[in-house]
């Protein structure tokens, strides 16, 4: 048993008002028992985003993290192990998932740098094995021995964490968020894309995290339950539901990647149309990389509710003025997306609530 499972803890789990109170109050304690709450100034720090461009999906992938490896190195060096999270939120399309050649830059970058454990870790809507075959995430494990890199369902795993979010009615609810995100000895790294989204507008690392993170029920389990679709109650609510997710995980957070080599426009995040922005993005904080990919994509960052929400909640910097950019000029990779075709109905989540929130995606 490597070092990210030793210390997960097994299934423990109450559906009632009570377990939602006792969840939330253990959601804070742990919270200031892993990390400092932030200062009132976090949104004056300046953050640094790395944006490699103009090589192979592979190349730009391992060179956005080599040029911001002085931010990254220093805390990798304190972990027992690394977990990647690629976004599988399909598990037949290509163009909507993690490609191999992401998780080989990664591995690139990592295999001088690191010698404990590497996992492959995530909890795909559907049956995330199947998404690991389709897209030969084997392949990168063979090409990186001696480094040791495993794959894992969550799903079926089954460790978690309980958390509380708001459901469509605006009601406190226990979620399940897989143990390996929320682990203080490894090094947690995002394997996102450039996509629009059917509900949220964009989603990059933050919404691949805090998405991915949500469980749902095992094969071997003859009650069916999915702890993701209760962030899809409204528009308005599934923003603050990922802020709030986002604040759990966020402690934990190493690095961004963001591939854009071939990005996603229109009806993302499954069904919309390539678009060559041949890009890599990376940071240690990503609410910066986030907010670079966003204008990369031509798109107003203002759209993206819970981008703005996390900022505000000191989760990193939004305000382009205070990001360091090292690689490419971000004015020449710069790629105007075409909008979901439910764009309209997603900004609702904007202004006062005078209605009952919609609910999409």
């Amino acid at each position: 048993m490597n070092h990210c499972s030793s210390r997960l803890s097994r299934r423990s789990f109450l559906w009632t008002s009570a377990g939602v109170i006792a969840a939330s109050k253990l959601l804070h304690a742990k919270e200031s028992e892993t990390k400092p709450a932030p200062s009132q100034g976090v949104l004056d720090r300046r953050s640094t985003v790395s944006l490699a461009g103009g090589n192979g999906r592979r190349e730009n992938v391992c060179q956005s993290l080599v040029a911001i490896e002085d931010q990254i190195l220093p805390v990798l060096k304190t972990k027992k192990c690394v977990v990647i999270k690629p976004n599988i939120v399909n598990t037949a399309n290509q163009l909507a998932s993690t490609h191999v050649d992401a998780l080989q830059g990664i591995l690139d970058f990592l295999a001088p740098r690191f010698k404990g454990p590497v996992v492959i870790a995530e909890s795909s809507a559907g049956f995330t094995t199947e998404g690991y075959d389709h897209f030969h995430y084997q392949q990168a494990i063979s090409d990186h021995k001696p480094l040791r890199v495993d794959l894992v369902d969550l799903n079926e795993e089954g460790k978690y964490q309980t958390h509380t979010i708001l459901d469509g009615d605006l009601h406190a609810v226990p979620v399940r968020l897989a143990a390996r995100l929320l682990d203080p000895e490894a090094y947690v790294i995002c394997s996102a894309m450039l996509k629009t989204h059917n509900t949220v507008v964009a989603t990059l690392s933050i919404k691949n995290m805090a998405l991915g993170a949500p469980l749902h029920s095992a094969r071997k389990e003859s009650a069916r339950w999915n702890d993701k679709r209760l962030y899809h109650g409204g528009v308005r609510q599934t923003h603050v539901d990922i802020m709030l997710t986002a604040q759990r995980l966020q402690p934990f957070w190493g690095a961004a990647v963001i591939d854009g080599y071939e990005g996603m426009e229109g009806d993302g995040p499954n069904d919309g149309t390539p678009v060559p922005s041949r890009i890599a993005i990376a940071s240690t904080d990503y609410v910066a990389a986030d907010r670079v990919g966003i204008e990369a994509m031509g798109m107003n960052a203002a759209h993206v509710g819970y981008l703005g929400f996390c900022a505000q909640c000191g989760l990193g910097q939004d305000d382009l003025s205070k990001i360091d950019i090292r690689g490419a000029k971000l004015t020449d990779v710069t790629k105007k997306y075409r909008m979901h075709t439910d764009t309209e109905r997603e900004l609702k989540w904007m202004g006062p609530m005078t209605e009952v929130p919609e609910k999409l995606g």
